[in-house]
């Protein structure tokens, strides 16, 4: 979904305009940023505290989803894709094969390729116009 979507008013504010805030800064605009991302950004979560309720935030922002509030895509990654976006952007993902066999490690350049493919698939989505955030947004924190 689009970034701008954290400023809707059914979403919990100020925590979403804070989450907003923290997510844009810094950033080219459209580049996706995974919540872990985030999550790593705050000392590993320890400081979600300080910015929002990403919980609740995370919650008023399905319920958007579901009652066609603004506009959010599926991504419908393959299960390793998923695990690497959900985790760090230093992580490393570990995975052994049936019958204990085959290991593989993943890691941060893998992330970057999964991210760079859900870039290409959401410009591809995005192609006859980008996400619609929803109607009547707060204004962004400066």
């Amino acid at each position: 979904m689009a970034a701008a979507s954290l400023l809707h008013p059914r979403v919990r504010q100020p925590d979403a305009a804070r989450i907003h805030e923290r997510l844009v800064r810094g950033r080219r605009v459209g580049e996706i940023v995974p919540l872990a991302t985030l999550t790593h950004e705050l000392d590993g979560g320890a400081r979600w505290r300080e910015v929002g309720d990403w919980e609740t935030v995370t919650a008023d922002l399905l319920r958007l989803v579901q009652d066609r509030a603004c506009d959010a895509v599926s991504l419908r990654l393959p299960d390793i894709a998923r695990v690497l976006v959900c985790a760090g952007p230093h992580s490393q993902v570990r995975t052994v094969g049936p019958g204990g066999g085959q290991q593989s490690v993943y890691g941060p350049a893998d992330r970057v390729e999964v991210l760079v493919e859900v870039g290409r698939h959401l410009a591809r989505v995005e192609a006859g116009c980008p996400l619609w955030p929803g109607g009547g947004l707060l204004s962004p924190v400066c």
